[in-house]
């Protein structure tokens, strides 16, 4: 293949099986339907809950962890805002008993503010419950520190996610995915959030934003190039849309350019008509899903 072929396969292979994506709306359904049955009395299998994170911006790659933001009633944030103490532990703890009834072994995670639900299949749910505002971003508990309100506001996220990668011809969202490969296969320390928003800064003023896959090699070499000359003193930055603060948990530079000298060496296997030498390059900077 060339250029052009293996990264159109690769952005493939990245993709999700059409049964993962089923299974995902089926667990989606059942989970609405759980909570619109449970507080608002409505039979609905998708009214009032909405995709978030990774999954919901189109970048995701992996199951471990689909978000779901679920809407409850305003009176049933009054209701727990009025608590003395910690009412956000307290809704949660509500909400979870309430998908119990579908998922016994439904948990409150770690953090605090989401509800696990864990399957065998490693195809994994975090649910939060919320609250909309009036300029369409959400409250959500957080049970930490004796508890507290939070705001987000992911459908700006997507919102800017899906029009700067219309306006790039799909680039924006196929690197972010080939950029958790590249995670994935190096253990970089990455959230999703910052690969999305670095990804959506860089491909803004990248030249050739508006070309296909033919121009993905040079993408990936100057996407590693501006990760590895990011100064490590910078600590956050905006996410696109809410304008939220993300931050770094460690440095990723070392990594990036590790990776940046890797696709110098791949392209130059490329121009000197060494094709499988270059995809072995490309495969120890993506790993298994780049084609052999």
């Amino acid at each position: 293949m060339s250029v052009n072929g293996d990264f159109e396969q690769f952005c493939s292979n990245l993709r999700m099986s059409a049964d993962t994506v089923t299974k995902i709306q089926k667990r989606y359904n059942t989970i609405t339907k759980r909570i619109n049955s449970d507080y608002r009395i409505l039979d609905s299998e998708t009214s009032y809950s909405l995709y978030v994170g990774s999954y919901g911006r189109g970048t995701e790659i992996w199951t471990s962890d689909i978000d779901i933001l679920v809407q409850l009633p305003y009176k049933t944030y009054a209701k727990f805002n009025r608590y003395n103490t910690n009412g956000q532990s307290a809704l949660l703890q509500e909400v979870r008993e309430s998908l119990r009834k579908t998922y016994p072994t439904s948990f409150i995670k770690g953090d605090g503010q989401v509800i696990g639900i864990n399957f065998t299949d490693s195809i994994n749910f975090e649910i939060v419950p919320a609250f909309i505002n009036t300029n369409n971003s959400y409250t959500y508990p957080d049970s930490n520190a004796g508890g507290t309100w939070k705001t987000t506001n992911p459908k700006a996220e997507m919102t800017a996610m899906r029009e700067r990668n219309n306006a790039t011809n799909k680039n924006l969202k196929r690197l972010c995915r080939m950029v958790r490969s590249w995670k994935g296969n190096h253990d970089v320390n990455m959230s999703g959030i910052l690969i999305d928003t670095l990804a959506y800064n860089f491909i803004n003023q990248w030249e050739y934003k508006n070309k296909s896959y033919l121009y993905y090699d040079l993408m990936s070499r100057d996407f590693f190039k501006y990760l590895k000359n990011i100064d490590k003193s910078v600590t956050s930055w905006k996410a696109p849309g809410s304008n939220r603060n993300v931050y770094k948990s460690g440095n990723f530079q070392i990594k990036a350019k590790i990776a940046y000298l890797n696709t110098l060496s791949a392209i130059d296997y490329e121009t000197r008509s060494m094709p499988i030498t270059s995809r072995n390059k490309w495969r120890e900077i993506y790993g298994s899903k780049f084609p052999k």
